[in-house]
């Protein structure tokens, strides 16, 4: 969701492709040395350790040195200008964009020195953008060598002899089961393959299979460590910073079809109430017999009779009993009380140059559904199992909302219909049945953000507290080991356990370190990826200044409303703008006009003007369209041929963050 460059030429220009290039040396030697330790705490920083004590912002000359203006991101660490000595210019040209080390953070005269440790370039360039994201939230396009080190002699494919040899010790082999993957088009790092077989009772044998990347990354080296530092993969706008080297992640490890591959089943028995009544979790070998995408899958599940239907052979029928399961899960899980959080995801659409050439409202369809009930099924079995048996463990949990901010909300929501309260001991279905009873269909999309605030935040535990958004007593991520952390230790753990291992009192002092650094790590990576679509965004409206849109709006504060656009894209309308003075009433959360009475509500339907665009800060400005106010206050209706934002599943870090 959403919050006239020039070509950088002549002298500057050439310093850029330089700094370029030092980047270049300087990412291939970051990290460990080669006969360092194996120990994660050893290896470099990620995330915001990595950032600690530095800005990213301008150079500019001052005398024979310089001063480095912090760019708005680096506001909250209060350095102001930081001036820089002439021999610590590092050589860095002025009117550059530059990372910038303070030397004396503590200093209490706010007289702070630096060091430029790197230069960007000309911020106007579409890959320096990306790289300030980069460096201000610790992210690395590159592996230390120690770790290209250790997956450099793994094969592209698991070895026959070694798939014989698992098989042999125990690892079950499933390849002669019908197996698919679903996933976005352009997914390279596939962790999840499906398997359905409908019983002669009515109910189902659910098969989730993930990618067992914990054969492959084993505890205390460096590989391990880095992902673990790393704790997730990132998808920013343009790029995708993977937790692991691309050769595990989009290779050796990505259930790809038609090569065998190592996998960690859940295999579930499914009533035909959507109750998982007995199951095993165990290591086993697959091979995919297809890739498909959610909009491939789509068609086929929409039309009568798929045109290539001989193409797909047994693949139909299956994706047949995938739907039903599918709905059956989503009417067991609606019974319990899950909450589900509808907001419009953003997709920005770039050319080949990085330059966003269309922002839009991402489109879903009920099969990425399907795959996520599955998923949710076996992260709920898998817990669940682990929980009884008191072993230690890596939650997903989220708990009970703050009962003051639930209340607030809940009166905030009886202004658009809701009847109700929510107080004392309130359950997932409580919050379901107030939500049900809003009348104003517009406002539900942003009553959904309001009530988000009221919650706390899901987060890695070693503690069960349950997911009361999900109405799970159990829940942990098993689904995603290629690209979350979380789910690469719990493996780690699961295989220990079946292995016969009794390793309880190992894990039982690592797995609350490895939550709370996953959960702050899964915190940066959303802030970053935040970050890299705010600026496509901003680029992309930069050029529609003085253009009408219609919107809605989505929060209110005491200086102003944002406003979301069809397109997703959101501004901010100032009060000071507006022909009324506005008063922001916290307690209902709405402005009212001091002089008209005019009342602004969240859902409102709106008419805005883009004003400006901040590339610097990545921010976007609107006005209210010229007499708005006076005439939706004498009752006129606002009417458009566009389709408002709609309501969409919550973003989860592309295939699942809940």
């Amino acid at each position: 969701m959403a919050w006239n460059k020039k070509d950088y030429k002549s002298r500057s220009g050439s310093a850029m492709n330089m700094s370029l290039r030092q980047q270049a040396r300087r990412a291939a030697a970051e990290g460990i040395s080669n006969d360092a330790p194996r120990n994660f705490a050893e290896l470099a920083p990620r995330g915001p350790l990595q950032v600690k004590n530095r800005v990213i912002g301008k150079l500019l000359q001052n005398g024979d040195g310089g001063d480095v203006y912090p760019d708005q991101a680096f506001r909250d660490t209060n350095f102001g200008v930081i001036h820089i000595d002439r021999a610590n210019l590092n050589g860095a040209p002025y009117k550059m964009t530059v990372v910038c080390e303070v030397l004396n953070p503590d200093n209490t005269n706010k007289d702070f020195r630096g060091k430029i440790v790197e230069v960007l370039g000309d911020m106007g360039n579409n890959n320096v953008r990306m790289l300030s994201v980069l460096r201000q939230y610790g992210l690395s396009q590159t592996f230390p060598d120690p770790v290209m080190d250790e997956v450099k002699d793994l094969p592209v494919d698991p070895e026959p002899s070694m798939i014989d040899e698992q098989i042999k010790a125990g690892r079950k082999d499933l390849r002669d089961l019908l197996t698919i993957t679903i996933d976005g088009e352009d997914a390279k790092d596939l962790d999840d393959a499906i398997s359905v077989k409908p019983l002669a009772n009515g109910n189902y044998k659910l098969y989730v299979h993930i990618a067992d990347v914990s054969n492959y990354v084993k505890e205390d080296t460096n590989l391990d460590g880095e992902a673990k530092l790393r704790g997730t993969s990132v998808y920013l706008v343009d790029r995708v910073i993977p937790m692991l080297p691309p050769k595990l992640s989009n290779g050796l490890c990505s259930l790809n079809p038609n090569v065998d591959r190592l996998a960690m089943t859940a295999e579930m028995y499914v009533d035909s109430e959507g109750n998982t009544y007995d199951g095993d979790v165990y290591e086993s070998v697959i091979r995919s017999d297809r890739r498909m995408s959610y909009n491939e899958c789509y068609r086929i599940l929409t039309e009568e009779k798929p045109e290539d239907e001989a193409e797909y052979g047994p693949i139909l029928n299956m994706l047949y009993e995938m739907k039903v399961l599918a709905e059956i899960l989503k009417r067991m899980r609606d019974g319990k009380g899950a909450i589900n959080f509808e907001f419009p995801e953003t997709d920005v659409i770039l050319d080949e140059e990085g330059n966003p050439v269309k922002v839009m409202a991402h489109p879903i369809t009920f099969t990425n559904g399907i795959i996520e009930q599955f998923m949710i099924c076996a992260n709920e079995f898998v817990a669940e199992k682990f929980s009884k048996m008191n072993y230690p463990f890596v939650y997903r949990v989220h708990e009970d909302p703050d009962p003051i901010k639930l209340a607030r909300f809940s009166r905030v929501a009886r202004t658009f219909g809701a009847t109700g309260k929510l107080s004392g001991d309130v359950t997932p279905m409580d919050v379901v049945i107030f939500m049900d009873s809003v009348k104003d269909d517009t406002a539900k999309p942003m009553l959904d953000q309001v009530l988000l605030r009221s919650m706390a935040k899901a987060r890695y535990s070693s503690h069960n507290y349950g997911h009361f958004g999900l109405a799970s007593r159990y829940y942990c991520h098993f689904t995603s080991p290629i690209r979350r952390y979380p789910d690469l230790y719990i493996h780690r753990i699961i295989k220990s356990y079946l292995h016969g291992e009794n390793s309880k009192k190992h894990f039982a002092g690592l797995v609350e370190p490895v939550s709370n650094h996953s959960s702050d790590m899964e915190r940066n990576s959303v802030e970053a990826e935040r970050a890299s679509k705010n600026i496509k965004i901003c680029e992309y409206m930069s050029n529609k200044v003085g253009e009408h849109y219609e919107g809605y709006i989505t929060s209110i504060i005491s200086s102003g409303v944002f406003v979301m656009l069809n397109s997703t894209a959101e501004g901010f309308i100032p009060f000071r703008t507006m022909s009324d003075h506005y008063i922001f009433d916290e307690r209902m959360y709405r402005a009212i006009g001091a002089r008209g009475g005019f009342k602004l509500t969240i859902g409102m339907k709106v008419k805005v003007v883009v004003a400006s665009v901040d590339l610097d800060s990545a921010k976007i400005d609107f006005v209210l369209e010229e007499g708005f106010e006076r005439g939706h206050s004498k009752g006129k209706q606002i009417k458009s041929a566009e389709k408002g934002p709609g309501r969409r599943k919550l973003k989860r870090n592309r295939k699942g963050r809940r």
